[in-house]
């Protein structure tokens, strides 16, 4: 019996043994064969189809210089940016292994005072100050021949666009050129210049919109003319903005820029506030100052809507006529709800402000590809135009969802087809006869007799429902202080259109490149319950500043009936029973709001709890409940004998 037990011991340590050799082999077979599965749900692993597009076409070297200062002591900080490190390497790993001999990695450890760290200067990298660590690098310096990019410092909350960033970088130093912007616009974006007589006068001239500006420090800015019949061949992508009445010769000369290759963005709008302001008529030209591409987005699939958006989740507060804050439900906030956070241009973006912004309807054609960019939320609905320029209690009054997700902003890619069959429209009669034309205008003639009716290669188009969004009043606040002007951005709108063209002016494929998955995966049922119950708390608050209004707009009325001007300041007894009134509503509202965060949190504790124990003891339960299976079999196996 002892002997039996003896050898049951030792074939069972043999076992573990076999099996902790098999296990060893088996890895190092595994790590032989040159296999890489991602069996993550959202690819984290693996490289978007753009980026391989990209590195495919690569036809010299492109030199990765990573920087990674890991000799430091070990600090909670320093180990959260080396584990990120290691993610920066797998990507890279990544690149190396779908361009082979066209990327080149190279790998730095930046100690104070060493040539790695000389290195990391020259490249332009920024070291971080971190508890306990002087300087610590996290960068990226990618170059080919004279051109060179830096990423000066890894940021961690940019993981979802790191390939992105990558490979917009292999870009600029694969292909360096500085591409030409051409901008057309119907609203004054490049300022209005003035004759010295008004100078004198102490007027100044328009400066033009920031948005301009900054574009003129990336690219080389053109203006093309309003009624321009050809866009030039060097302009790479062109912006057009509010085409009010735009003639269908123009819309053909867009048409053709786009069959060439050319990429497009647009800015629409059913009612632009800027130029109503040009507009002798003001405020009540809300009809006259509507823009559109009829032809073309016929053409794409789409239309775009005369009425405006009205949206009670993302509407915005506006100061009313008796100075009080108001809420508008058509000018939108749209929130990172409507926002597509899967998308690179869109991924940073928490905010855009969309004052009487209008929506694209329709399918993309036959061969053409939607990406929805930013949407309003399905407590939305349209309106006129005209309703935008009168009282917003008017729209809230009668307002009735639609429970339709309007399109605000969206991306069309593939190979289009012309929207002019018939080639170039014809002129009207009172132009120029062939005797008086110049020899320019002749060939240009000539030229367009030959046209192109379907893209040769893929192509990408970006239209937006507003116009007015890259004004500088709806961007920037703007301030006087003793160091001059300063200036604080309010949104996201310029780094969105910002990001668009930087998406647009690099390689077709960077638009296929794909915010990456974070791999934190979050309580989504809590943030859901977060967002539902602080939309019970923003109607509380609405609630609550309708009663202060109400109260402040009855103490008016009661003060201009007192005929004594000496005591205007005394309240009466009417009075103060009103303001007694106010409080006693103003202390029960804030119980109610008390509680509803009291029984928010009590919530949120519960399901958190729960999940807890869920994930604790989910695995054990599990493998003690097959335990428990097994004996039970075997042990019926035995009886059995």
């Amino acid at each position: 019996m002892e002997r039996k037990s003896i050898e049951q011991i030792v074939f069972s340590g043999l076992g573990i043994v076999l099996m902790f050799v098999l296990l060893v082999a088996l890895n190092i077979v595994i790590g032989a064969v040159p296999v890489r599965l991602d069996l993550t749900k959202d690819k984290v692993y693996t490289l978007s189809t753009g980026t391989k597009a990209i590195l495919k076409k690569l036809d010299a070297p492109v030199k990765i210089r990573f920087y990674c200062t890991r000799s430091e002591t070990a600090t909670p900080e320093t180990v959260f940016l080396k584990n990120y490190a290691r993610k920066v390497e797998d990507l890279l790993n990544e690149y190396k292994q779908v361009a082979g001999k066209n990327i080149i990695i190279e790998k730095y450890d930046p100690q104070p005072d060493s040539d790695a760290e000389d290195s990391a200067r020259m490249d332009g990298l920024e070291p971080q100050a971190l508890p306990g660590v002087d300087r610590f690098y996290l960068g990226i310096a990618i170059s080919q021949a004279d051109a060179r990019e830096t990423i000066p410092f890894l940021q961690p909350t940019r993981e979802r666009l790191l390939e992105y960033d990558i490979t917009r970088a292999i870009c600029r130093v694969a292909w360096p050129e500085r591409p030409t912007i051409g901008v057309m616009s119907w609203l004054p974006v490049f300022g209005t210049p003035i004759s010295p007589t008004m100078m004198q006068m102490g007027q100044r001239p328009v400066e033009p919109w920031t948005f301009i500006n900054e574009l003129r420090f990336d690219y080389n800015v053109k203006r093309i003319a309003n009624d321009a019949e050809k866009i030039d061949d060097d302009v790479k992508v062109l912006i057009v903005i509010h085409p009010k009445d735009i003639t269908e010769k123009t819309q053909f000369a867009i048409d053709q820029f786009v069959l060439r290759g050319g990429k497009l963005v647009a800015f629409l709008d059913p009612s632009s506030l800027v130029d109503m302001r040009s507009n002798p008529r003001g405020m009540m030209s809300f009809n006259t100052s509507s823009s559109n591409l009829d032809k073309l987005l016929k053409a794409w699939g789409y239309t775009f809507e005369s009425k405006v958006v009205a949206d009670l989740n993302y509407m915005m507060k506006l100061r009313g006529p008796s100075g009080l804050p108001q809420d508008a439900p058509t000018w939108l906030s749209v929130t990172p709800v409507g926002i597509n956070k899967d998308d690179p241009a869109c991924s940073q973006i928490e905010n855009v402000w969309l004052p009487l912004a209008g929506a694209f309807t329709g399918a993309p054609a036959d061969g053409l590809k939607e990406t929805v960019l930013l949407r309003s939320t399905k407590r939305a609905q349209l309106v006129e135009a005209f309703l935008a320029g009168l009282s917003p209690d008017s729209i809230l009054k009668d307002f009735n969802p639609s429970g339709v997700e309007y399109k605000l902003a969206i991306r069309l890619t593939g190979k289009f087809k012309t929207a002019f069959p018939d080639g170039k429209p014809e002129g009207k009669k009172d132009e120029k006869s062939d005797d008086t034309k110049t020899d320019t205008e002749k060939n240009s003639g000539d030229a367009s007799k030959e046209f192109l009716k379907e893209s040769q290669r893929e192509t990408a188009v970006v239209l937006f429902g507003d116009a007015d969004f890259l004004d500088d009043e709806f961007t920037l606040r703007k301030f006087d202080s003793p160091f001059g002007q300063l200036i604080s951005i309010m949104n996201g709108n310029l780094s969105l259109a910002q990001n668009i063209l930087e998406q647009l002016t690099g390689d077709v494929n960077l638009i296929a490149i794909r915010s990456r998955a974070e791999t934190l995966r979050p309580f989504t049922r809590i943030r859901d319950m977060q967002a539902a119950a602080e939309q019970k708390y923003r109607a509380e608050i609405r609630q609550l500043e309708e009663k202060l209004a109400e109260t402040e707009r009855r103490l008016n009325e009661l003060q201009q009936k007192k005929t004594d001007q000496d005591q205007r300041f005394i309240l009466s007894a009417e009075q103060r029973a009103e303001l007694e009134k106010f409080r006693a509503e103003e202390r029960n509202t804030r119980l109610r709001l008390k509680q509803l965060q009291k029984d928010l949190r009590r919530e949120i504790v519960a399901l958190e709890t729960r999940l807890k124990w869920i994930n604790t003891l989910a695995t054990p339960l599990a493998v003690t409940v097959a335990g428990l299976v097994i004996a039970v079999v075997k042990r019926r196996k035995t009886a059995a004998k």
